[in-house]
């Protein structure tokens, strides 16, 4: 029994690694997609707490930090993500554009920022369409105003535009590997400040920055790859919102489905030990019964010997009475003769006779004692008749001897 189950364990565990690896190769390949490799709330989270433009450039392009997992010209290496600004008024313009080859450059989100007339000041991030869909939107809400406002509505504010480009960058940078999608996510969200608030919107706040962004676009990727446009890469979602969202539902059902086959597992395995239990006190109950019947049988065979053996040994003297009982009709009896004879006339007593002694269930008779018409007859003596003179014994005794003496 401890073979059977352990083979129903053994089957139920390789079983359940099966599901699993199923499961973790179904997620791997729903997250192959251009738009995993840029988090645009961890590109909201380092501009408000950079300084200016340059600082939030340099923090884009870190290697200690690697926000950005982009390698869009197939080099094995990091793209280099340079920032560019256009001013109107109080609408700022800041576009994100990923360094492929000489003087070709591929816009990857823009950061729209306007202040009103009450001087609030509205952020807006903005992933490309052609990298994240259509209206794929975040709006920062920071926690504490960021520094970086205090530079844009100065008189003497310049709009920044990056100096480096294809191979001439600054001295703290250096290109690195990417890293595989799913590592990049566990890395890039220790980078996220989470006292700041990070909202999903999917329209557009500022009219004029969209406007503005309309003659400043930049697209030589999408000119060299325009069949790997987000809409071609996912017929089914319009932008990465609705791509995560798929994603999670699709993880949702898989996890559902892994629990309820590791849940059959669970009570398939129990039923096997619980059948493998019942088998065993199934067959406890046998080996107990069997046992208690050769007991049992041992018993009566020793009872039985015990019997016989009595039986055999003791010997059953009966007197030369008859005993009439209906349980010992059949045991002969050893006969002792009480006759008394004469001096020349003694009859010798039968020889005793050993037989079983068979077992009565009652005795329903006393032993009764009946004429001893099967020993020898005894002679008695003569006796003495008495005169009717009342004569005694003695003269008998006289006439005896005189008799005698004639």
């Amino acid at each position: 029994m401890k073979t059977k189950l352990i083979t129903s364990a053994l089957f139920a565990f390789l079983f359940a690694i099966q599901i699993q690896a199923q499961d973790r190769t179904t997620v791997t390949a729903n997250s192959n997609d251009i738009s995993d490799n840029l988090d645009l709330k961890a590109v909201a989270s380092i501009f408000g707490d950079s300084e200016d433009l340059a600082d939030f450039e340099r923090r884009l392009n870190d290697p200690k930090i690697q926000i950005s997992n982009l390698d869009l010209n197939g080099d094995n290496q990091v793209d280099y993500l340079r920032v560019i600004e256009t001013v109107e008024n109080n609408t700022h313009l800041i576009i994100i554009q990923s360094v492929l080859e000489r003087d070709v450059y591929q816009d990857v989100a823009t950061i729209e920022v306007e202040r009103d007339g009450n001087n609030n000041v509205q952020v807006q991030v903005v992933g490309d369409v052609y990298m994240y869909g259509t209206n794929y939107i975040y709006e920062p809400v920071y926690v504490s105003r960021p520094v970086i406002f205090n530079v844009f509505w100065t008189n003497y504010y310049r709009p920044y535009y990056s100096p480096w480009y294809w191979s001439y960058y600054p001295t703290y940078y250096y290109a690195w590997n990417p890293y595989p999608v799913y590592r990049y996510h566990r890395h890039v969200h220790n980078h996220i400040n989470v006292h700041n608030h990070y909202n999903y919107v999917s329209t557009r706040r500022s009219s004029r920055a969209e406007a503005m962004y309309t003659t400043r676009r930049s697209n030589g990727y999408e000119r060299q790859h325009p069949d790997r446009s987000f809409t071609q890469r996912n017929n089914n979602v319009s932008n990465r919102h609705e791509l995560v969202q798929t994603r999670q539902g699709s993880t949702r059902n898989q996890a559902a489905t892994g629990t309820r086959a590791s849940n059959v597992t669970r009570n398939t395995t129990t039923s096997g030990t619980r059948n493998s239990t019942t088998t065993t006190r199934n067959s406890s109950n046998t080996n107990r019964t069997s046992t208690q019947t050769r007991n049992n049988d041992t018993r009566t065979l020793n009872s039985s010997t015990r019997n016989t053996t009595r039986s055999e040994s003791t010997p059953v003297r009966v007197n030369s009475t008859t005993r009439t009982s209906p349980a010992r009709t059949e045991a002969p009896a050893r006969v002792e003769s009480n006759t008394r004879t004469s001096s020349t006339q003694r009859t010798q007593a039968p020889t005793r006779t050993n037989t079983s002694r068979a077992e009565a269930p009652s005795r329903n008779t006393a032993p009764t004692n009946v004429s001893r018409g099967n020993s020898a007859p005894r002679q008695s003596a003569p006796q003495q008749s008495r005169s009717n003179d009342g004569g005694s014994s003695r003269g008998n005794s006289s006439s005896r001897g005189g008799g005698s003496r004639g």
